[in-house]
């Protein structure tokens, strides 16, 4: 891809401390040689998950300067992907939905990914509104949507249990392409699905005690750069997910309380263990 079409507009969360969201987004992204444009929906000193924190939300309307001011010196035309995550609140999604358009207007081709950052298995966490916003107005929208197991249940109203279970549901969506995390495979290993109409192919892990938060921010922005470099979705999710694995292999390694994405930053790159790919049937 040229060196013109590189820039990635990057709406989600960011953190002083830490690597989450934009936190973890950015640096992986151009570790791999993107622009990254981030605009934070809500600015924290940290994760929540440390305890005590403090920031604010970020106005939708200061969102619409930030973006107008990038608007106007003409450099959306260099923008080849949107990639939004953590809203902090519901009327955010109104400002995704105008970038994407206005990408998209400048370069069709450019990519949406939604990461539909709203629960987990320990159940919603997302503001009031927010689910339903992003369900109503970025899913239909999104070229490729990036889910966990608790989030695809949730749009689709569907129990999910297993591999096939997830591949059926994430069909019911009808994106091109859906990425599903944190599905369970048996009792001991934990799996994530690209689903396109025409395949589903996983790969999985062992599951592991104390990983930090992040790994589905970094997933997303790594899948994303896998598919703006050319590859197909089965590549890019082998790659994405090996380079994910390595980080999170690295970080509770050192009993990190936080993505070790600077350390392990050269497995962004070269992950030293390619996890395998495997087919699914729904």
């Amino acid at each position: 891809m040229p060196e013109s079409r590189r820039a990635i507009l990057s709406i989600q969360s960011d953190v002083v401390y830490g690597h989450v969201g934009n936190g973890a987004a950015r640096f992986a992204l151009e570790r791999l040689g993107f622009e990254v444009w981030a605009l934070p929906t809500i600015l924290l000193s940290n994760h929540p998950g440390h305890g005590k924190f403090r920031g604010e939300v970020t106005s939708a309307q200061s969102l619409r300067t930030l973006l107008a001011g990038l608007a106007e010196n003409g450099w959306l035309k260099t923008c080849a992907a949107v990639l939004s995550g953590y809203l902090g609140c519901a009327d955010q999604a109104d400002v995704v939905a105008e970038a994407v358009a206005q990408v998209k207007s400048i370069n069709p081709e450019a990519i949406y990914l939604c990461d539909p950052v709203f629960g987990d298995d320990g159940g919603a966490y997302a503001r009031p509104g927010v689910a339903e916003a992003i369900a109503r107005q970025l899913v239909p929208l999104a070229d490729i949507l990036a889910p966990n197991r608790f989030e695809l249940a949730s749009l689709t109203a569907r129990r999910i249990e297993d591999a096939s279970q997830a591949a059926t549901a994430a069909r019911m969506l009808a994106r091109r392409e859906v990425l599903v995390t944190s599905v369970p495979f048996g009792a001991t290993d934990i799996g994530t699905l690209i689903v396109t109409r025409d395949a589903v192919a996983a790969t999985k892990t062992p599951k592991f005690a104390g990983v930090p938060n992040g790994t589905g921010d970094l997933l997303s922005a790594l899948y994303l750069a896998a598919r703006l470099d050319g590859l197909p979705p089965d590549i890019a999710l082998g790659a994405a997910s090996s380079a994910t694995h390595a980080v999170i292999q690295a970080s509770v390694a050192c009993g990190a309380n936080e993505l070790a994405l600077i350390s392990a930053q050269d497995q962004l790159r070269e992950p030293s263990q390619r996890l395998a790919l495997f087919s699914i049937t729904p």
